[in-house]
């Protein structure tokens, strides 16, 4: 069974908690800074990787955002409003990539790296959040 590594994080507010399951340590891995006006403007960098999963509990109901070709949903705290992930659903299952700033550890990764999501069509976005990002789970918490 291949070895897994357990990071945790939370919003600056405390009411999201996240847990991030990767497949390699923390330190092989390189965020994406996507160049899009909404993820620029907060300094978003996101992680993922398909072989991995994220657990996002929240003490509040998540808000909802949709940016772009509004085929991915974020998830935002509804108190403090950081973005804690882009997610994507099909069918009941939910593929998400991270707000890397929310980690614990988010100094132990590499420089990140500039993407370009806008200069892709909708089917090619898809696409490639189904080769990149990683399963999700949400859990509210009283």
């Amino acid at each position: 069974m291949p070895a897994s590594h357990h990071y945790s994080g939370s919003c600056s507010c405390n009411s999201v908690q996240i847990e991030i399951v990767l497949p390699e340590l923390i330190l092989d891995y390189t965020p994406r800074a996507c160049d899009c006006d909404f993820c620029t403007s907060r300094s978003i960098e996101y992680i993922s990787d398909p072989k991995g999963a994220l657990s996002i509990r929240s003490q509040l109901p998540l808000l909802t955002r949709q940016q772009g070709s509004n085929q991915a949903v974020f998830l935002t705290c509804s108190k403090c409003h950081d973005v804690i992930a882009a997610s994507y659903q099909e069918n009941n299952a939910i593929l998400a990539s991270l707000n890397a700033n929310l980690l614990e550890r988010r100094s132990e990764l590499r420089p990140s790296l500039s993407v370009s999501p806008k200069k892709m069509d909708g089917k090619d976005k898809v696409s490639r959040w189904k080769t990149i990002w990683m399963p999700l789970r949400i859990t509210r918490v009283e």
